[in-house]
């Protein structure tokens, strides 16, 4: 076969390649990646490689735009030059690559950079669309917090309930949830206890990081089984907040009760399901009203012993809306505490009985009207109220 001939073949089954390429595609995981078909003839084949993958990245990065802002934002996007175009990518796969001694075809996935890309649309003046397509393709940075008695781990081995979020599909509704992989980086960024305490720099840094718009906090608390098998839960208590740069936008509690003979490990994976259908149908609720409010209260805490003092104050600080637990007094039967909180008194109630507890008057003899003062300032007339335990006596 001669040269001449050879090249034709070649150059045809090379076109014919090119003609069944898919057109620009999502990765399932990742809403900033995109892949496309790349074409390009040169004097050599290193050069048409070359001219293929950049005419590629800004073949995927106008249909990033597209998807992002639509139609209409994809014609505002500014010509970039070279260098400004490679910045916004942070890596690239070739799969299917064909080429001839001239020609360079091949399908390339570019994972473009979150913050770089936003802040280009950003100084275009590009905004997101209106009709939510953005919001359907934007990641959720999914911080799975666990607590077994007065520890609490996040990125430390075993974590049993990063490691059921880790096996949670991305999902396809209204978020895609993304699990850290807890690098260095990611452990540089945030800890348990910034996480846990809603610090905003760290959480605004970890979603920065990890391509997300917005993070949830999910708390999860096993319960002990009293008088069942050895080994079984009875259930988790888990305490979902969401942050928007860094700030509560969102919060609700959430008692997953397990099944008989259900071991942990079954339990914490449908929990899981659970909490993410969960965020996906509710994902468009409003922020919660009143977090530019703030108080105080005193509150009696009956307990049983002061094992069960430090695990009613970790659940206590657990919720978004508390911002600090100080102690009073103790003994063995009560605990008066100093509970400073975002919001009105009704959204505190409202958010403790989610997780079953009751937040009521004192009716203690002689009570004046409640307590009630700004942070640091001190409540008149002594305790007021009185935390019990849903469907509990008050006084047990």
């Amino acid at each position: 076969m001669g040269l001449p001939l050879r090249r034709a073949l070649t150059a045809l089954s090379l076109l014919l390649l090119a003609a069944a390429a898919p057109l620009p595609g999502w990765a399932q995981d990742d809403p900033y990646s995109v892949t496309v078909s790349v074409d390009a003839t040169s004097d050599t084949i290193g050069k048409a490689r070359d001219i293929a993958r950049s005419d590629g990245q800004r073949k995927a990065l106008a249909a990033l735009v597209e998807r992002l802002s639509g139609a209409k934002g994809a014609a505002k996007l500014p010509k970039l030059d070279d260098k400004a175009l490679t910045d916004l990518v942070a890596s690239f796969e070739v799969a299917n690559e064909r080429m001839s001694t001239v020609r360079y075809v091949a399908e390339v996935t570019y994972h473009f950079r979150p913050a770089e890309v936003q802040a280009v649309l950003q100084k275009a003046a590009i905004g997101l669309a209106a009709d939510g397509s953005a919001a359907s393709g934007k990641s959720v940075v999914v911080l799975p917090v666990y607590q077994s008695g007065a520890t609490a781990v996040l990125w430390d081995d075993p974590n049993p309930w990063r490691e059921a979020w880790a096996q949670q599909p991305a999902g396809t509704g209204t978020a895609r949830f993304r699990v850290p992989l807890g690098d260095a980086g990611d452990i540089a960024a945030i800890d348990a206890a910034k996480a846990r305490a809603g610090n905003a720099a760290a959480l605004t840094k970890i979603a920065q990081q990890n391509g997300g718009e917005e993070v949830v906090v999910v708390l999860a608390v096993p319960r002990a089984a009293s008088g069942g098998p050895a080994g079984l839960p009875a259930g988790l208590d888990v305490t979902v907040r969401r942050y928007r740069a860094g700030q509560p936008v969102d919060d609700h509690s959430e008692v997953v009760t397990a099944n008989p003979g259900e071991r942990r490990e079954q339990l914490l994976r449908r929990a899981v399901g659970v909490i993410a259908g969960d965020i996906e149908s509710g994902w468009k609720k409003a922020a919660l009203p009143g977090y530019d409010q703030q108080g105080s209260l005193t509150a009696i805490l009956p307990i049983t012993g002061l094992e069960d003092w430090v695990r009613m104050r970790e659940r206590l600080s657990a919720f978004p809306v508390i911002r600090k637990i100080g102690l009073v007094a103790l003994s063995l039967q009560e605990a008066t505490i100093e509970i400073e909180y975002l919001g009105s008194v009704d959204q505190l109630k409202a958010s403790l009985a989610e997780a079953k507890l009751d937040l009521v008057r004192s009716d203690q003899p002689g009570a004046s009207p409640p307590g009630i003062s700004p942070p640091g300032a001190p409540s008149q007339g002594g305790p007021q109220w009185r935390l019990a335990r849903s469907g509990a006596p008050a006084t047990q």
